[in-house]
C-alpha cells in the first residue's frame, strides 16, 4: 500500500496547462511530502537511469532552485480524475535565451502513474508551453543508450535522435555515454522580438 499523503491542499490550483487526463502546475515547496513519498516509492522503476530527492531536505533544495533560477523551469505532472496527486513531473535546465533559445529536458514518472501514458500526455503540454510562452526554439533530451523507456517516450513526442556523447554526464558513481536526442518548434510558432546584441530591439 502506499504511503504518500495525498495531494496537497493546493494541489487543484491553477494549472499552467491541462490536458485530457493531467494538467501541469509550478514545483511548491508544499508539495515536499508527497513527491518524496511518491520517489521514495518509484525506486526500483527509477534506478539506475533517475535520482529524485527522496527527503524533505532534498526536494526543498531542488525546488528552491527550480523556483529561484531563471534558467530553470519545473512542472509537476498531475492526475486530474484523482484530486490532482502528482503522477510525475518534467523539468527544463540550462535555458539559454538569446539566439538560442535553448533548454534540456529532463522528466520522470511515479510508479502508481508509469506505463498509463500520463507523461506522454504531460511531454505534450510541456513542449507547448515552452514553444509558446517560454518562446523557447529547441529542446533536447540527453538519455542513457539503455534507457528503452525513456528513448521510446521522447520518439514519440517528436525528438530526433542527434548524436552520441560518450562518458558526458556522471551519473551514479560513473561517467556515462547519452544519446542526445532533440526537438525544434514547429514553424507556425510565434518569433520572439528581434534583439540586438545589446539588448535593443532591433529596426528593420
Amino acid at each position: 500500500m502506499s504511503d504518500a499523503p495525498g495531494p496537497h491542499p493546493s494541489a487543484p490550483g491553477p494549472f499552467l496547462a491541462l490536458g485530457p487526463r493531467v494538467g501541469l502546475r509550478p514545483f511548491s515547496h508544499g508539495d515536499a511530502d508527497e513527491f518524496t513519498a511518491r520517489a521514495r516509492e518509484s525506486r526500483e522503476l527509477h534506478r539506475p537511469w533517475l535520482f529524485p530527492p527522496c527527503t524533505p531536505e532534498a526536494y526543498a533544495a531542488y525546488a528552491g532552485t527550480l523556483l529561484g533560477d531563471p534558467a530553470r523551469a519545473g512542472f509537476l505532472v498531475c492526475e486530474r480524475a484523482e484530486g490532482g496527486r502528482i503522477a510525475g513531473f518534467v523539468t527544463i535546465n540550462n535555458i539559454v535565451r538569446g539566439a538560442f533559445r535553448s533548454g534540456a529536458l529532463g522528466y520522470g514518472a511515479f510508479a502508481h502513474a508509469a506505463g498509463r501514458g500520463l507523461l506522454t500526455e504531460a511531454l505534450g503540454l510541456v513542449l507547448d508551453h515552452a514553444f509558446g510562452p517560454l518562446e523557447l526554439h529547441r529542446l533536447e533530451a540527453n538519455i542513457q543508450p539503455g534507457n528503452a523507456a525513456s528513448r521510446a517516450l521522447v520518439r514519440r513526442a517528436g525528438f530526433r535522435l542527434e548524436g552520441f556523447s560518450p562518458a558526458m554526464l556522471f551519473i551514479d558513481g560513473a561517467w556515462r555515454d547519452h544519446e542526445r536526442w532533440a526537438v525544434t518548434a514547429p514553424a507556425t510558432a510565434p518569433e520572439p522580438a528581434a534583439r540586438t546584441r545589446d539588448g535593443l530591439s532591433a529596426c528593420g
